[in-house]
């Protein structure tokens, strides 16, 4: 998953404050709540030096309803009074932080980027269907394109017999079979156009199976049906939530699966991968990273081997070391070197050479230390693993 959305943040003017809270909201408490976790933010940011008109920005944005249902957080950046990133995040963030003149913890954001998924969804009929696009603001209502219709009109079938019965059949199987054209038509386009991870399917049986046979190759590569939508009123909204929730969910572990998979392989052979903080250090700052890998546990956050470890780091966001003796060997005044947490730093160096990052659920793959990276290229100084290297750290040979 590529975090291009979070470049401008590396290299802003001006100092940035960042808040990440719980914003879940069930009822007239959850809003006090909500209210109270932020003025406890609040609290902190006045003390780190954060500006008043920030501070009402960050509140604004933070205490307006999200309409998302469940337990969810939202992770906001700003400068001055413009706000520079909003995510809302699926889950609740394990703790409520917040951040001022900085570097910020880039986790949530990165965690809302490896939960989004950009999907049409296209709920059809043997007249036409209706296209809405969901993009990876999940705060943001869905967007509804324009409706697409067929223009054939002969839909229904006569309940005759008879040599005119037949052409009448053969009539409406015709417009629906042009109907079911003119909506590939558009879905292709829109495909090209928005390039969406997924296109979900639904509605009517047969104009489903006619239109799946009427895209395009690039769009058939895509395609999902999902059951239970319908383009008509008096459908059970809960019951099609849960299966888009459900092939979405899928999605996401296919996604995952893919790198952890190649990871796996490459940790296997001793090429191409590494993991333990102190290599991942060493080949971020070579700028060999193609794909920085962390580990997410049961409760949906990255996992303390990595956020309880810290790493010293300067302006540059390759200038990163495991302790402060190294970062001086990089050309690191000591006035320029500070102590961050390993996942704040990582995930800086990472973004700013243009890798690209995945969640790795537990089990999916071993890593030491809670991090691991694919890597671009190897050389004779990149540290190689084996296979007895990331079963224990006291195994471990390069």
């Amino acid at each position: 998953m590529k975090l291009d959305s979070l470049k401008p943040l590396l290299h802003h003017d001006g100092p940035l404050t960042t808040v990440c809270l719980d914003v879940t909201r069930g009822d007239e408490a959850g809003s006090r709540e909500i209210r109270s976790r932020w003025n406890g933010l609040r609290r902190a940011l006045d003390e780190m030096g954060a500006p008043g008109d920030t501070l009402e920005a960050l509140e604004e944005v933070v205490l307006r309803p999200t309409h998302v249902p469940g337990p969810h957080g939202r992770y906001v950046v700003a400068s001055g009074t413009d706000i520079l990133f909003d995510r809302v995040l699926a889950d609740a963030p394990v703790r409520d932080e917040a951040f001022h003149n900085g570097t910020p913890s880039l986790l949530p954001a990165a965690l809302a980027a490896d939960e989004a998924v950009r999907y049409l969804l296209v709920e059809v009929d043997r007249s036409g269907a209706d296209l809405s696009w969901s993009g990876t603001d999940s705060h943001e209502a869905d967007t509804s394109l324009d409706p697409v219709e067929g223009g054939h009109d002969v839909l229904h079938k006569a309940r005759a017999g008879g040599w005119s019965h037949r052409r009448m059949q053969a009539r409406v199987e015709d417009s629906w079979e042009r109907n079911a054209d003119v909506v590939a038509e558009e879905l292709d386009r829109a495909v090209f156009e928005h390039r969406p991870d997924l296109v979900m399917i639904t509605g009517d049986v047969r104009a489903v199976t006619l239109l799946r046979g009427a895209v395009g190759h690039a769009t058939a590569e895509i395609l999902v049906e999902v059951p239970g939508g319908s383009r008509a009123e008096g459908i059970k909204e809960s019951v099609f939530a849960a299966n888009v929730h459900a092939v979405l969910e899928a999605h996401r572990a296919r996604r995952r699966e893919a790198v952890a998979a190649r990871l796996r392989e490459a940790l296997g052979r001793g090429d191409g991968a590494v993991t333990e903080l102190g290599d991942v250090v060493d080949v971020l700052r070579r700028g060999q990273v193609s794909e920085l890998v962390v580990l997410r546990n049961a409760a949906g956050a990255a996992s303390a081997a990595l956020t309880d470890r810290t790493l010293w780091v300067g302006s540059d966001p390759l200038q990163v070391a495991t302790n402060r003796g190294d970062l001086a060997s990089l050309g690191v005044s000591p006035d320029e070197a500070h102590e961050v947490r390993a996942d704040i730093a990582v995930l800086r160096a990472a973004l700013a050479q243009d890798s690209g990052f995945t969640f790795a659920m537990e089990g999916s793959a071993e890593l030491i230390d809670g991090v691991g990276a694919l890597l671009r290229w190897t050389d004779a100084a990149t540290p190689h693993e084996t296979a007895p290297s990331y079963t224990a750290d006291t195994h471990r040979r390069h």
